[in-house]
């Protein structure tokens, strides 16, 4: 993943440090008969899925239950029992540079007769915290929900996550935010918040033709689920929120754009 860059982690104050946000996304396929058997560096790129020119970034783990190949430019791909996920680093790099739309893509052009049931493009952010180390448990328990009772309780300080579902016109998106850790070297852990969501497409229909149709009109849609996952987390969540609930002037330092 990608190395959030320092300048001072020592400092309490939030405009000491400004830390880049990690990005990953994911495609990950679901149909009836995927089998990790299937998977290999010789597959890959016997079958032109992948460039002979990639190179792994450690041995490929084979077993009858659970094959993944990972790549040194940051491409990973794993499979496991009717199931197989692309996942990539996002850098800096802009979204037309990616390579696992192309790659997801390719590996249903040459398994076109899986039965494929679903799609899933899932754009995963981790927004590190610069204002002490209870600041995205704050942000969860004082923004996104509201103070009560429930959450004094127990003896250690409630652990916050928050699960929404929105049907949008063409599919469901789902969007998970929880408390994380960055860890920045040997320096001490920093906390974060963990925006993970997943547009979900049902493609499981009986005609092959129209399956794959759908199929590609899905994985064409990669860019406009990215740019809608970015413009949710940094204009519904980081934006408006934080403005409430840390005050204007900390906003910019707290909350990396997303570029």
């Amino acid at each position: 993943m990608m190395s959030p860059s320092d300048s001072n982690l020592d400092g309490q104050s939030s405009t000491q440090v400004q830390i880049r946000e990690i990005q990953e996304i994911a495609i990950t396929l679901a149909a009836k008969n995927l089998n990790p058997a299937m998977l290999s560096e010789d597959f890959l790129k016997f079958s032109g899925i992948v460039p002979n020119e990639w190179e792994l970034s450690k041995q490929p783990i084979l077993t009858p239950n659970f094959a993944q190949v990972n790549f040194q430019n940051g491409v990973s791909i794993a499979s496991q029992p009717r199931t197989i996920a692309f996942v990539e680093t996002i850098n800096l790099q802009a979204p037309e540079q990616l390579n696992i739309p192309k790659i997801a893509r390719q590996y249903v052009e040459k398994l076109p007769h899986a039965e494929y049931q679903t799609l899933s493009i899932s754009p995963k952010s981790i927004i590190p915290f610069s204002g002490g180390e209870d600041s995205a448990r704050r942000y969860i328990t004082g923004t996104l929900l509201a103070p009560g009772a429930w959450q004094e309780f127990g003896n250690a300080p409630m652990q916050a996550g928050v699960n929404l579902l929105y049907q949008l016109e063409q599919c469901q998106f789902s969007l998970n935010i929880n408390e994380a850790k960055v860890q920045i070297g040997d320096r001490a852990a920093i906390p974060a918040l963990l925006f993970a969501g997943s547009f979900n497409y049902n493609v499981g229909i009986d005609s092959e033709p129209e399956r794959l149709q759908l199929l590609i009109q899905g994985l064409n849609q990669w860019q406009t689920d990215l740019a809608t996952f970015r413009d949710i987390v940094n204009k519904r969540f980081l934006g408006q929120a934080s403005q409430r609930f840390f005050g204007e002037q900390d906003q910019e330092a707290l909350f990396p754009r997303l570029n």
